[in-house]
């Protein structure tokens, strides 16, 4: 066997685990804003661009001083993706955010409703002992709505998302899940950031 072939083998292997926790999940962006906009879906977002990691030392909920916040790039996203539900004419029964700082604004900026927190949304980064607690009250409110209501969006955290979804989205990403019962859902695909 020539050299460089003998590799091939394993690189379509890798290319298969790489992609195989997608299969069956719809990744075109199209489709899933048509999803949304048929209802019995949530967005769950990440919040809009807030450089860097984690929050200070400092950190206090209610003060977004001592809090990363949004850069003018997040906040362009955040306003973008709301265009993007318009646009997409997804009509949106409530809007719910993390009490972080950085997602309630990602949410308000948004505009497509009156935006409501939800403690279940909050932050899991260095927050681990929480993350059990969180995602099964994350499930029990998924298993509140209505299947057949319009579509919902959640406004949250990277390790909040990928606790509850398996899922890592990007700032500003929405990870589209269609709605089942009794609390269960399907991961839909991912919109990227806009």
């Amino acid at each position: 066997m020539p050299r460089g072939i003998a590799w091939l083998p394993a690189a379509a292997l890798l290319m298969v685990l790489t992609l195989w926790p997608m299969a069956g999940v719809a990744a075109e962006p199209n489709a899933l804003w048509a999803a949304l906009a048929r209802g019995g879906h949530v967005a769950l977002m990440r919040h809009a661009l807030a450089p860097g990691t984690g929050d200070p030392a400092d950190f206090r909920i209610g003060d977004c001083s001592t809090q990363r916040n949004l850069d003018d790039v997040g906040r362009t996203q955040a306003r973008r993706a709301g265009d993007a539900f318009r646009r997409n004419r997804v009509a949106v029964a409530r809007v719910l955010s993390s009490q972080w700082c950085r997602s309630r604004e990602t949410a308000e900026l948004l505009g497509i409703g009156r935006v409501e927190t939800l403690a279940a949304l909050d932050s899991l980064h260095g927050r681990r002992e929480h993350e059990e607690a969180q995602v099964k009250a994350m499930r029990q409110f998924l298993d509140s709505l209505t299947i057949a209501g319009p579509s919902v969006v959640l406004v949250s955290h990277q390790a909040t998302i990928s606790a509850l979804t398996g899922v890592y989205p990007e700032s500003g990403g929405i990870v589209v899940l269609k709605l089942k019962k009794p609390g269960a859902f399907d991961v839909a695909g991912s919109i990227p950031a806009l």
